[in-house]
């Protein structure tokens, strides 16, 4: 059957690796793997003369009408909301956030704790990130794209008129906006030269009586800025090779010159900076070890030691943020998926736990320009993200938000429990598991996340919840090798060759279920996106007799057409972690282990669901296998969502998606 349903008849933010809140898109923007939204409309490159296709709509086959009792029940658990914070004004009083309240998250103002919401942008298109501009009391700069194409223009909003100006071009894409001290300069990434490089832009802000201008420095590869000294006249800046080679720069604004910081005898990352008190700069890196530490340095003499400030964490760093006065300085650390706080003074370089924090994630730190007032979202499995300070003076902590929860009763939400399986070569993989109330046995999905450098973290999913809760269906959500935060070793372990490995600790997986009496290993299904979406087809391919159904969302189904038709910009990014297709040998095996090639080995029930404008995995990976799986005699649900990207952001496409996602697990996962 075909369908195509109008935008006004359906109601988000589906990321690719299931329905995970919105998070806070950092001053350096996270590795550009196979995890997030997408560009113009995929066609077939064989097809001199494609037709015209909608640009909006939703296309469907093989998907039977959804039972209004379903669409009922479920669309309270579609309704869980979130609030990321996204700034702090000066005083750390007031706080800028982006949430959705129709179609789309938008940013709104909160004036005080627990204020009113009040709206400042009314877009179509959801808002991808934004920044205050300090001492620029109502100037704010945001990105946005169309139909999740992530061509994200930038946009300067004054608050006190409500108009907002075009800054960027309106075709190339940008990305990665910081702010200097004063709010005269904002710095972005943007690739308008070629469309393949990301060079840096800096961005003299228009002010009454003066027009604004803008300074392209050009660089080969893919770069972006991260923090302006003090006096902002040095650009911190980053280049990004892969997960594990990453390098830091530093900028003179005055004579352009770019001069490396990180050694260049040495692969490692460099994943997020700031300049501290003199000539000081903070860093996050993994130079010396597994994990990524918090370094100090000299910026005058980088080739002298660096001082680890971390390493009695044997965990990754992965947030940091400095106060105005460079006398502050926050971070916090992922320990086995949830997050810990610490405050250091960079006077006597000592570090303090702060205590009293709900357990959970902490993202998008950020200390308030002129004011002891630490900003950030906190969120949780059964508990929503929302927008917190925390008064370092005082040590007290303020909610500045408390987003909906559709009515449920939170005390119903299922907390998951952390545990290790051992795998083929005896390695521990850690997995949340969320139990339904009750004995058991119980169905199973296996949620598996993207990237393939993502990590799976318990923060609050409506799906999880509602299947936990509404049908009694086990969630299990590992962490299998190529994860982040288990140390980069982990982390290289199914790089190139090394692919399928993680495709193994699935089986392992699989074992395990089968040894807990509590879960039902005869009802099992796999789920997943991106690169998540692979590892169910993958999974399919392998463990086809031990599982009954896969959901692949936005995945690649050959990594040889992937690689050939992802977006110029990503394709040598995507070689780093996968292998070069241009190789002939590498080619091969790239083929070989693609689950296109062995589709005849596809049993399952197998349901498909993919965004036209997808510029990371192109909607050809999702055609491809959904033909090909037909012509074996298989048959297949197929949703094509024509205003949507790498994922499904807007509400009436994503409550489809889970709705027929529900559906589709409900049938397979029956006894």
């Amino acid at each position: 059957m075909r369908v195509l349903f109008s935008l006004c008849s359906i109601v988000g933010v589906l990321s690719a690796c299931a329905d995970a809140p919105c998070p806070t898109v950092p001053a350096a923007p996270p590795p550009p793997g196979d995890e997030a939204p997408a560009a113009e409309p995929v066609v077939d490159a064989t097809d001199p003369e494609p037709e015209a296709q909608p640009t909006r709509g939703v296309h469907l086959e093989g998907t039977p009408e959804i039972p209004a009792s379903l669409r009922e029940r479920l669309a309270q658990y579609q309704e869980l909301r979130s609030a990321s914070l996204l700034g702090l004004t000066d005083d750390g009083q007031q706080v800028l956030v982006a949430t959705r309240f129709a179609e789309t998250s938008q940013l709104h103002w909160v004036a005080q704790p627990n204020g009113a919401r009040k709206q400042l942008t009314f877009a179509d298109e959801p808002i991808a990130s934004a920044t205050l501009l300090p001492r620029r009391p109502n100037l704010l700069a945001y990105l946005k794209d169309v139909g999740g194409d992530e061509d994200h223009q930038i946009h300067l909003l004054d608050r006190s008129t409500g108009r907002a100006t075009l800054l960027t071009d309106g075709r190339s894409k940008h990305q990665a906006l910081v702010a200097s001290p004063d709010g005269a300069l904002l710095a972005y990434a943007g690739n308008a030269r070629n469309g393949t490089d990301m060079d840096l832009f800096v961005h003299r802000l228009p002010v009454e009586g003066r027009e604004g201008e803008v300074r392209r420095i050009d660089r080969d590869g893919y770069w972006y800025p991260i923090d302006f000294s003090p006096d902002g006249k040095k650009l911190l800046a980053g280049q990004y090779v892969s997960i594990t080679d990453s390098r830091l720069f530093v900028v003179d604004l005055e004579t352009d010159a770019v001069t490396r910081l990180s050694p260049e005898d040495t692969i490692a990352s460099y994943q997020r900076a700031v300049f501290g008190p003199g000539e000081t700069i903070y860093v996050l890196s993994d130079r010396d070890g597994d994990f990524r530490q918090l370094y100090a340095f000299d910026a005058r003499d980088p080739a002298r030691p660096w001082r680890n400030l971390s390493a009695d964490i044997p965990w990754n760093v992965e947030g940091l943020a400095i106060s105005g006065d460079r006398r502050t300085l926050a971070f916090s650390t992922n320990e086995d998926g949830y997050s810990v706080l610490r405050v250091l003074d960079t006077r006597t370089n000592r570090a303090r736990v702060v205590d009293g924090l709900p357990r959970g994630i902490l993202s998008g730190l950020q200390l308030a320009p002129r004011a002891d007032v630490l900003g950030f979202t906190l969120e949780g499995a059964t508990r929503t993200a929302d927008a917190y300070t925390y008064d370092l003076r005082r040590r007290r902590l303020v909610r500045y938000t408390e987003s909906e929860i559709g009515g449920l009763d939170a005390s119903t939400f299922i907390e998951p429990e952390l545990i290790r399986y051992r795998t083929f070569d005896e390695r521990e993989i850690p997995a949340f598991v969320y139990r339904p109330r009750g004995e058991g046995p119980f169905p199973v999905v296996v949620q598996i996340h993207g990237g393939p450098e993502s990590q799976a973290r318990p923060w609050l999913s409506g799906l999880t919840q509602f299947l936990a809760v509404e049908r009694g269906v086990a969630v299990v959500v590992p962490n299998v090798r190529g994860s982040d935060g288990y140390g980069k070793t982990y982390l290289g372990l199914d790089d190139g060759r090394l692919r399928e490995d993680s495709v193994r600790d699935i089986g392992a997986l699989l074992e395990w279920i089968a040894t807990q009496p509590h879960l039902d290993e005869g009802r099992v299904a796999v789920y997943g996106g991106s690169y998540g979406g692979y590892m169910v087809l993958a999974s399919l391919v392998h463990f086809g007799e031990r599982l009954r159904a896969g959901v692949n969302v936005v995945g690649i189904s050959n990594f040889v057409t992937f690689l050939e038709s992802t977006r110029g910009y990503r394709q040598d990014l995507r070689r780093a972690e996968y292998g070069d297709e241009r190789d002939p040998e590498m080619r091969a095996f790239l083929q070989e282990i693609s689950p296109l090639s062995h589709v005849d080995r596809i049993r399952s029930a197998l349901f498909v669901a993919q965004g036209a404008n997808d510029p990371r995995v192109p909607a050809s990976e999702a055609e491809q296998i959904v033909r090909a799986v037909r012509e074996s005699g298989r048959d297949v649900w197929y949703m094509l969502a024509y205003d949507e990207g790498h994922g499904f952001r807007k509400k009436e496409n994503r409550d489809l998606f889970l709705e027929l996602a529900v559906l589709f697990l409900d049938r397979h996962l029956a006894r």
